[in-house]
Formats: C-alpha cells, sequence, structure tokens
C-alpha cells in the first residue's frame, strides 16, 4: 500500500485496554506493515491490529478523543488524545485507502444488474424484432397471409379505385399469373406506380403497364420482377418491419395485424419509389418463364442506356418463345379498364 510509506516512522503514545473489564494501558502506538503495531513502553509489542480491521467508535461529545478498536471487538480499544492528530489522521487515511481497495459487492451487485438490464434492453432492440418477424414468417399461414393482403388492397382501392374487371379480360390475367407464377395479377386504375406484390401472392399492376404498350412481355417482366423481390424480402416480412414489434406480437397473439400499422404501410408502399433489382437478380426468372426481358427494358428506359444488360442478355433473345396469350385475350386485357 503505498500510502503506507508516508507514515512508517510514525509513533505516538496512547492508552490500550485488551477488554472492557482490563485497565487501561499506556502504549507506543506505530505504522507497520499493513498492521497498526501496539508496544509496551519497553518497545515490546502487544498485538497488532490490521489495518484492513481498524474501526474508529463514536466518542462521547464531551470527548476529543480518538478511539479505535479491531472490527468486531469493540472490547479490545485504543485511545488517542488530539495531542496524536498526526497519527490520528494516518490511521484515518489508513483506513479509508483499504476500503477504497476493497471490492463493492453492491456497487458490483448494481453494476451487474445495470450491464443485465442493458443486455435485455439490447435484445429488445436489436434481436427481439427480428426473431418475432422470423416466427411470424414461420407460422403465419397462407390463408391469413392472403387475408393481410386482402386488406391492404381494400386499403389502396381507396386511392386508387377499384379494380379493373371484365369478363373477356379474365382469360388473360389468368394466363399472365400462370406464365409468370403469380398468385394472381390485378389491374388498378391508379394508386400503384407501376407493380406491387402483396401478402398472399397478388400482383398490381398499374393500367398504363397494359394499355400503352404493345405486348404483353412488358406486364409479365413486370410481374416477373415483382415475384424476384417478393423472394428476396416477403411482402410480409416488408409489411411487419414496417409495423413494428408490437404489431408482429398483435398478429401472433390475435391473427391481426392494426389498422393503423396497415394504413401506415399502404401510404408508405403508395410513396415508396421502386427500386430497381440488378440484372444478375432478374435474368434467371425471365429465362425459367420464357419470357423475353427486352420489352420489360425498354419499357423501363426507352433509350436501352440504363438497362442494356437485360436488352444484351436476354435469354430469349434467341428463340422465340411461346406466346403468353393469344392476342385476342391481350387485346381484351387493354381495355379492361374501359368497361
Amino acid at each position: 500500500m503505498t500510502a503506507l510509506t508516508k507514515y512508517d516512522r510514525l509513533e505516538a503514545t496512547g492508552l490500550w485496554r485488551a477488554n472492557p473489564d482490563a485497565q487501561r494501558r499506556e502504549v507506543v502506538v506505530s505504522i507497520g506493515n499493513a498492521t497498526l503495531v501496539i508496544s509496551d513502553l519497553n518497545d515490546r509489542a502487544i498485538t497488532h491490529w490490521s489495518l484492513a480491521a481498524v474501526e474508529r467508535a463514536d466518542t462521547p461529545a464531551a470527548s476529543a478523543n480518538a478511539l479505535f478498536h479491531p472490527d468486531g471487538d469493540p472490547g479490545e480499544t485504543l485511545e488517542l488524545s488530539p495531542d496524536e492528530a498526526e497519527m490520528i489522521t494516518a490511521i484515518d487515511t489508513l483506513r479509508d485507502a483499504v476500503a477504497r481497495a476493497r471490492p463493492h459487492p453492491g456497487r458490483l451487485r448494481w453494476l451487474g444488474v445495470g450491464l443485465s438490464m442493458a443486455a435485455v434492453a439490447a435484445l429488445g432492440v436489436f434481436w427481439l424484432p427480428g426473431a418475432l418477424v422470423d416466427h411470424a414468417m414461420r407460422v403465419v399461414p397462407a390463408v391469413k397471409q392472403a387475408e393481410i393482403g386482402g386488406a391492404l388492397l381494400a386499403r389502396i382501392t381507396r386511392v386508387s379505385g377499384a379494380p379493373c374487371r371484365t369478363p373477356e379480360a379474365q382469360g388473360a390475367l389468368t394466363a399472365l399469373a400462370g406464365r409468370t407464377g403469380a398468385a394472381r395479377v390485378m389491374i388498378l386504375p391508379g394508386g400503384v406506380r407501376e407493380a406491387l406484390s402483396l401478402p398472399g401472392g397478388t400482383v398490381l399492376l398499374n393500367r398504363a403497364l397494359v394499355e400503352d404498350f404493345e405486348e404483353p412481355d412488358v406486364a409479365a417482366g413486370y410481374v416477373l420482377v415483382e415475384e424476384v423481390r417478393s423472394t428476396l424480402t416477403p411482402p410480409l416480412r416488408d409489411l411487419l418491419d414496417h409495423a413494428g414489434t408490437r404489431a408482429t406480437a398483435m398478429l401472433l397473439t390475435t391473427g391481426e395485424v392494426p389498422s393503423a400499422a396497415l394504413d401506415a404501410y399502404t401510404e408508405a408502399q403508395l410513396s415508396r419509389p421502386v427500386t430497381a433489382l440488378s440484372p444478375d437478380m432478374v435474368l434467371p426468372a425471365f429465362a425459367q418463364a420464357e419470357v423475353r426481358s427486352t420489352p420489360y427494358a425498354r419499357a423501363r428506359d426507352i433509350s436501352g442506356e440504363e438497362t442494356l444488360e437485360l436488352i444484351e442478355a436476354d435469354p430469349m433473345a434467341q428463340s422465340a418463345p411461346n406466346p403468353i396469350m393469344p392476342d385476342r385475350d391481350w387485346l381484351q386485357l387493354q381495355s379492361i379498364c374501359e368497361g
């Protein structure tokens, strides 16, 4: 203990007694190696007190003396008068130094509690939301996902208007969904900028994708890209990530997503810019569906500069794929929103 070196030659006289029934004896007090040495007047050591176990006792208000005793044995005492102020200060200083060096279980306990709470909070912030969504993706059945998709569609149609329908165009919609792997394709008169996937597998297309182009490959291309996007991030996961932990927990416990969460997600989807996927991600889907990627690339950029790879790597460029649908069905689909 570095504080000992300051007091290693310090001595003082005091009154010591071994127990409450013993007579007080005049002694010499000195600082030893981590001990308080109490000796008689002939310099013979009587006892040693560990500095780590020295306690200062309360003294009557009328007394100016300092009274010390070993920890746990208040019957053995050492009394120092105010004349020995330097020794009194030294003992108090060394006691404080020992106290600071001791472990503090209370502090450690509170530190442990604090760290535990921080760990729980971190789990709540960083792990729990993702874990809940992962669990929801495993247990929410397809029927419930389709129901959630229907609830979102109802909100979208408040902005876009009702989906376009005619009996004559139903065959074309079925053919488009069958060729691209979508559960269902619907044409909206507005609202959706281009295409949007819903939980349950429905893909929504803006009417412009069938009205403004001469071949169904453009609409099919947009559906295929949405299918790829849904594989990368399923629409239900996207919804739950946006809605947050509370909404996900409610879905798992009640089977319902809060209306406010559905409203907020719908608004975000209709205003969020569409992020293009890389050609490496989407070209395999075009190849598997046997759909030309060039019409889709030209629809996105008529100059072809930004979509050059989709044009140059068109998997159907050297072949003649089967038509997506008969011409008469395509004509019916182009006029679906006029009925």
